[in-house]
């Protein structure tokens, strides 16, 4: 049994709501012929409209984002699904445990700062008093701390992290916050809460600016063609029943012109480049 049939099939046990987000998020168990699982139902009921994103659900594009994801071979969302649950049809995606045994899902911020741990003993994220990144550490831009003082916000130069900034400008991600990543045990790393993506409009909005203009690996650029190729076939097949036509076009042109640039996206200027509040 494949973890997308349990979390399809399975029973649902709500054991509580996670507060801080602000949607439902609900956190629940799921069963099915004798395999169980911890994930996250968020039902479309619970979903707050928004006025930019008029089409389609959360849900929906919370789904879309895990099939791009498997498309590209990285394994960068958690498993999630579409389907029905105690309070209607809903998004259902597995429950992540951080390496110390603490759950990690919506609205957590892994140390409380942002700064979530790698899984291997370091920080993704960090405030640094400097004007310029250390080594192994991308700058995102400054941050206003408090009484008029600043620090240079800086991310890891993680290779996860690079794929992840691949993908979100694929998904057109208007909110990847630092609470969204989620380090996983074995050195895996995820990135959750895809609700607002696939917008016509470029509302790119991430804290992953540090490779912002430079050039595409060429693994991105390996990936990006079977992307291309993907989304002209069984993987457009499968976004066309998530998200409307418009911004599958959308998604097209935005993996077409990734790889006609070999670069990664800069912020348009036409839209806040960074997320608010960061983590």
């Amino acid at each position: 049994m494949t973890t997308a049939e349990l979390l399809t099939q399975g029973e649902l046990t709500v054991r509580g709501r996670i507060r801080e987000a602000s949607n439902a998020v609900l956190l629940c168990d799921v069963s099915y012929a004798g395999r169980e699982a911890a994930c996250v139902y968020k039902p479309v009921a619970g979903e707050q409209p928004l006025w930019d994103f008029p089409d389609g659900t959360l849900a929906q594009r919370e789904v879309a984002a895990y099939e791009v994801s498997e498309a590209t071979g990285w394994g960068l969302v958690p498993p999630t699904v579409l389907r029905d649950g105690p309070y209607g049809e809903g998004m259902c995606q597995l429950w992540i445990e951080s390496p110390d045994g603490d759950g990690s899902g919506e609205g957590d911020t892994g140390d409380g700062d942002g700064t979530g741990d790698d899984g291997g003993g370091g920080a993704l994220l960090a405030l640094v008093d400097a004007e310029e990144p250390g080594d192994g550490w991308k700058a995102v831009g400054l941050a206003e701390v408090g009484e008029g003082r600043t620090a240079l916000l800086v991310h890891a130069d993680d290779e996860r992290l690079r794929r992840l900034a691949v993908l979100d400008a694929v998904i057109n991600n208007a909110d990847r916050k630092g609470g969204h990543l989620l380090p996983a045990a074995g050195g895996r790393l995820y990135g959750i809460d895809h609700g607002v993506t696939f917008n016509t409009e470029n509302k790119l909005r991430t804290l992953l600016w540090g490779w912002a203009g430079k050039k595409l690996t060429p693994e991105a650029v390996e990936t990006l063609e079977r992307l291309r190729e993907g989304l002209e076939g069984t993987l457009g097949a499968r976004l066309a029943e998530l998200i409307t036509e418009a911004e599958l076009d959308a998604t097209r042109a935005r993996v077409a012109a990734l790889l006609a640039s070999g670069r990664h996206p800069e912020p348009s200027g036409e839209w806040p480049a960074i997320p608010w509040p960061p983590v």
